[in-house]
């Protein structure tokens, strides 16, 4: 029997939104097509960051046990920038690993198991669109910003405040398991999309 593993995100932290509704639909895509469920993935946080946790920790299961199809419900819950979403399909595609798209629907390999061109197309076009979405929310956020600037609103993180070295951990785990396993700094930017910095400073703070 084929095995399939569903990745279900909210990009709320909080109460407001949950997973509940991806799952269920995607159980029932999973039991019409007689494939055992292995395990669901669910994670809060916005498809803006550049390191999701939950996300990597379900990619690298569906490598290491040979899963046959990772199910999420849009494109978007892999990310809303393009380069992110690629890297991660073409991964997995590497891998042998299908991805299931529900509402488009669409499939990221044939039944032969070689990778599906007009998937790659339209996965491409529209994680730019997401992304380009995730740009124009940035845009209008910060012209928000500018204005309570501008009629003396006190902005960003209390003075003396800095983030703790385990939420750092936590942020940057794909990193650290990176340098752990041998990458160069620049293969770990690359594969983790972050900026070489940003793996200099891990790699420092961390003593890797």
């Amino acid at each position: 029997m084929k095995t399939a593993v569903i990745y279900a995100r909210v990009s709320s932290t909080g109460d407001r939104q949950t997973t509940e509704r991806q799952v269920i639909d995607l159980k029932k895509y999973i039991a019409i097509n007689e494939m055992e469920l292995t395990k669901v993935f669910e994670e809060k946080m916005s498809g803006a960051k550049e390191n999701r946790p939950v996300l990597t920790e379900c990619i690298e299961f569906c490598i290491a046990n040979r899963v046959h199809t990772l199910c999420v419900s849009e494109i978007s819950r892999l990310g809303r920038s393009t380069k992110i979403v690629v890297n991660t399909l073409d991964e997995l595609t590497k891998a042998g690993v299908n991805v299931y798209i529900q509402n488009l629907p669409l499939c990221t390999l044939n039944e032969d198991g070689q990778p599906n061109p007009i998937a790659k197309m339209i996965t491409a076009v529209l994680s730019s669109f997401a992304e380009i979405e995730r740009d124009n929310i940035k845009y209008r956020l910060n012209s928000g910003r500018e204005l309570a600037k501008a009629k003396g609103v006190k902005m960003g993180r209390k003075v003396g405040s800095v983030k703790s070295k385990e939420k750092k951990a936590e942020e940057y785990a794909p990193v650290i398991r990176s340098l752990k396993k041998g990458k160069s700094i620049r293969d770990t930017a690359k594969l983790c999309d972050v900026s070489i910095s940003t793996v200099q400073r891990v790699k420092r703070e961390f003593a890797l």
